[in-house]
């Protein structure tokens, strides 16, 4: 599966679960590691295991078989890195720590879902 295909795929799972403040960043030329990262944030740790479990579960789904999956015991940031695409779902307190968007997004091109 292509990796834009992908991407798709894992916005499209966040969205139906109603996942907050939806950032894509394209950071293909920022590193050979992934071609996406797709951040969101969850209302909850609850809601944070239900993204997760939603990315993984639609990305299986479409033959995409996840390389690692992380952070499901803790519930404050989770991680599926599908390979071309890696997810980062986090609580609105970690992401705003962390700032990822930010990190990262120096010469990315992000977009907002």
């Amino acid at each position: 599966m292509k990796p834009e295909a992908v991407k798709n795929l894992v916005v499209a799972a966040l969205e139906d679960l109603k996942a907050v403040n939806i950032a894509v960043l394209n950071i293909a030329r920022q590193t050979s590691v992934t071609d996406y990262m797709v951040i969101a944030s969850g209302t909850s740790s609850r809601h944070l295991r239900a993204l997760l479990n939603a990315v993984v579960v639609k990305a299986k789904e479409a033959g995409v078989v996840p390389l690692g999956i992380e952070g499901e015991q803790h519930a404050q940031w989770g991680l599926v890195d599908l390979g071309d695409v890696v997810v980062h779902v986090m609580l609105p307190e970690v992401r705003d720590f962390y700032q990822l968007e930010k990190l990262w997004s120096f010469d990315a091109q992000e977009r907002r879902v």
